[in-house]
């Protein structure tokens, strides 16, 4: 890269700043998950079902049937309404991405500060340290560090980066300092190119709630025309019927097919849903993951800054039996030589203050892979890090001495001195260590941790620890959070390469776990069926936040895991964790419940066009009565319902679950609507009796879909039935010629409560039979092949009798 250098003892002045911003030459990410507002508008209002309504308001408006229109006042409040609330939700969650946006090192005007990612420009000079993400692509002008390029390669080697090598945005720095000029900013920096494409590719991410509800209106979308020609075909060419009736009746079923709100109920439901998280200190960088983290059944955790407190603190140090020194000014020597940029250096540089001023040659940085850092003096290397790293072959020798302090639950670090020199090309420990003594550091255990991991008993989440240290501290630790089969531990360098999934079954505690490892094990729970969640907050568990269905950071962790979550908690409190978790099942079941309201309408209305097309009929129903039902049996309940809380576990696939509880309404509908057409021929009823009747019918079987679904009764639901049959009463009282509702003949009285008492039996009969299959479907989603007979008529009575765990 031939660039333009930047000064590097000044930086880039302000002018030059300002002058590159005004060329465009900013830190802008091309990955930005929030929408204009004029793209906001443009998605709501240019949509292919508000297309097939303008079309549909045409030909109403062409024939004069002014009346029918009553369904576009609908159509526009749900529009203006989505409008509203994203960019409501936008505002909102954008001043939160302003107020917790990464900062980074820069040298400007002489000094270094703290500048914004996204604020970066062209030429600057970042200082890099561990634990940052590279901001964009430039090349090293100073000092060296070792990064990860795993999220762009996939290869979790660890390279050196020294003077006039290249950095690209997106890897991380596991060790070291340096500084770095920006060459590629924005669009131009690889992982902006690398987004880019993957954003041609289409969007794989969507959660199974938001693909099966694409997926349902997909198919709406492509049913509808052909039907819609169809039927107006018939109507108009077969039947006889005027362009008025044709028309009007043809739109009917079309209208009655299209789920209009329902898109819109879900994009609303998952921004609130985000807005409500985001005033709670949870910040979503993706809004699937709401949905994820609802239906996750194992959470993988680290010890640190999950289970204990971030911060960690030195207890003492304990010299060897065969040391004779003295330990805490070796390890103050250490100290002063090594720079503080991780939590453990911290720890020893606040407590071993005291030093006898000995220089170092150079340092050995730490590194996930060593797991020990170093300090070179002349011809030795002093090492502090973990045992059986640093001991090797010497472990068993020393493991008494050291094994009671991590029973404890103290986490150990062995300080040795190693005879030679150690570089970061050659780390490799070859030759026996004489053991100095040992560092004691403790975490205090999280004070709502107990409470948080109870919760998720309860919930049937089973938790997996990771973590790098030694397993026996690990569980000690997780015993007394009161994570279950905490007992169960393994060293992870004894697992095998193909047994991770034996591994995870069996344990629930992993030590000494390398960062691939971590990857491994997320993989192999995977495999397994489960849906995984991942915590972190180091760079260490990048590679298996990235695989896991949803990962979760830590605000105090570095910035690299933090931009590479979905999900952050601002406050670093994983206490956070239940609230979250019952968001998500409140977005999804709600959606579940509102999306079987809606579908009975549109089940109804494509069987009964079927119906209609194969007996040469009419389509009894008229637009205004269409929006009427949809009003009050569905619009209306389906908002409020979606307000109230409900953190049920989710069970079973979406589309399973919603179409077991609308098939019965429809089904009723369709056969209840049909005998009434098919008697209506024989006792010579009128049009407007057909129509008047068939209404009446849909109000009162949506009434009993209303009910069913919302069982059992709370005061809430109860009043959300009762404000719907009121609405109806007053509109058939006193809207009844805006809706087309007539006064019917006795013999049209004497059929809708025959019919009304059969529906009444046809929707508790299909509903009993649709509930044993959803719990059988649901019992199979879990077991599988391993579902035996015995399971299937078990689950099948259970869904029957309602009697659901």
């Amino acid at each position: 890269m031939n660039e333009e250098k930047t000064n590097l003892e000044t930086g880039l002045t302000t002018a030059e700043v300002e002058q590159k911003i005004a060329a465009g030459e900013v830190n802008k990410a091309v990955d930005d998950q929030f929408k204009t507002n004029k793209q906001i508008i443009r998605e709501n209002v240019f949509t292919y079902f508000n297309l097939i309504f303008l079309v549909l308001s045409i030909l109403l408006v062409v024939v004069g049937a002014y009346k029918d229109l009553t369904f576009l006042p609908v159509i526009i409040l749900n529009t203006v309404i989505g409008i509203v609330q994203e960019i409501r939700a936008k505002k909102i969650l954008s001043k939160l991405n302003v107020m917790n946006a990464t900062d980074i090192g820069a040298l400007r005007n002489g000094k270094e500060e703290q500048v914004p990612i996204e604020k970066l420009v062209k030429g600057d000079i970042v200082l890099l340290k561990t634990g940052d993400q590279i901001p964009a692509d430039g090349q090293v002008i100073k000092g060296n560090i070792r990064v990860n390029e795993s999220l762009l390669t996939g290869e979790s080697d660890e390279i050196t980066k020294e003077v006039g090598d290249e950095l690209m945005s997106g890897s991380f720095v596991v060790s070291g300092n340096a500084y770095m000029q920006l060459e590629k900013v924005g669009k131009e920096s690889y992982i902006s190119k690398l987004t880019i494409k993957a954003k041609a590719m289409g969007n794989s991410e969507q959660s199974e709630m938001v693909r099966s509800i694409n997926k349902l209106i997909k198919w709406v979308g492509i049913i509808i025309i052909p039907l819609g020609i169809a039927l107006f075909s018939m109507s108009f060419f077969v039947n006889k019927m005027s362009l008025y009736r044709s028309i009007v009746s043809m739109e009917a079923a079309i209208i009655g097919m299209i789920p209009e709100g329902l898109y819109l109920l879900t994009t609303i439901a998952l921004a609130l849903s985000a807005v409500r998280l985001a005033r709670k200190q949870v910040m979503l960088h993706d809004m699937k993951s709401v949905e994820t983290l609802a239906r996750v059944n194992v959470l993988c955790v680290d010890k640190t800054g999950t289970i204990t407190e971030p911060k960690m603190s030195v207890e003492k140090a304990v010299p060897s039996k065969n040391y004779q020194g003295d330990l805490d000014k070796v390890i103050g020597d250490f100290a002063q030589n090594m720079p503080a940029d991780n939590a453990t250096m911290k720890a020893v540089h606040s407590f071993f203050t005291q030093n006898t001023g000995q220089k170092a040659s150079s340092i050995l940085p730490f590194t996930s892979v060593n797991k020990y850092s170093g300090v070179v003096f002349n011809d030795h290397t002093l090492l502090i890090g973990a045992p059986e790293m640093v001991l090797r072959d010497q472990f068993d020798e020393c493991q008494a001495e050291f094994e009671k302090y991590a029973k404890t639950g103290y986490r150990v670090l062995i300080v040795a001195d190693y005879p030679g020199v150690l570089t970061e090309d050659d780390s490799k420990l070859t030759k026996p260590v004489e053991v100095y003594g040992y560092i004691l550091l403790t975490n205090p255990i999280r004070k709502e941790a107990k409470a948080t991991f109870e919760y998720f008993a309860k919930q049937g989440v089973a938790i997996k620890v990771i973590s790098g240290d030694n397993p026996v501290t690990v569980s000690r630790v997780a015993q007394q959070a009161g994570i279950q089969n905490s007992d169960a531990y393994i060293d992870a360098s004894e697992i095998p390469e193909n047994g991770y999934e034996e591994a995870v079954q069996k344990y629930s505690v992993f030590g000494r776990v390398k960062p691939e490892q971590k990857r491994k094990f997320v993989k192999a729970l995977q495999k397994q069926g489960n849906t995984v969640a991942m915590t972190g907050d180091g760079v260490n568990d990048i590679l298996a936040m990235k695989k896991a269905d949803c990962s979760i950071a830590m605000a105090s962790g570095n910035s690299a895991a933090v931009q590479a979550s979905q999900v952050v908690l601002l406050d670093s409190n994983f206490a956070r964790m239940p609230m979250v978790v019952n968001e998500g099942r409140r977005v999804v079941n709600n959606i579940q419940r509102s999306a079987s309201l809606f579908l009975v309408k549109n089940i109804f209305s494509f069987l009964m066009a079927i119906f209609s097309l194969v007996m040469v009929i009419n389509y009894p129903l008229q637009p205004s009565q269409i929006t009427l039902i949809s009003a009050f049996t569905i619009g209306l309940p389906s908002f409020l319902l979606a307000l109230e809380s409900n953190h049920n576990r989710i069970r079973g696939q979406f589309i399973p679950n919603i179409l077991s509880r609308a098939i019965p309404g429809g089904l009723t509908d369709m056969l209840a609507v049909s005998i009434l057409v098919v008697a209506g021929g024989y006792i010579a009823l009128d049009h407007n009796d057909v129509g008047t009747t068939a209404t009446l019918l849909l109000v009162a079987v949506g009434m009993m879909v209303l009910y069913h679904i919302s069982a059992p009764l709370n005061r809430f639901r109860l009043l959300v039935m009762l404000g719907s049959f009121l609405g109806l009463i007053l509109a058939i009282i006193f809207l009844h010629d805006l809706f087309s509702l007539k006064m019917i003949s006795d013999k049209a009285i004497f059929i809708l409560v025959v019919l009304f008492c059969a529906a009444t039996t046809i929707f508790r009969w299909l509903s009993r039979i649709l509930d044993g299959i959803r719990e059988v479907l649901v019992i199979f989603d879990q077991k599988g092949k391993n579902m035996t007979f015995g399971e299937f008529k078990e689950a099948y009575r259970r869904g029957r009798e309602n009697k659901i765990e």
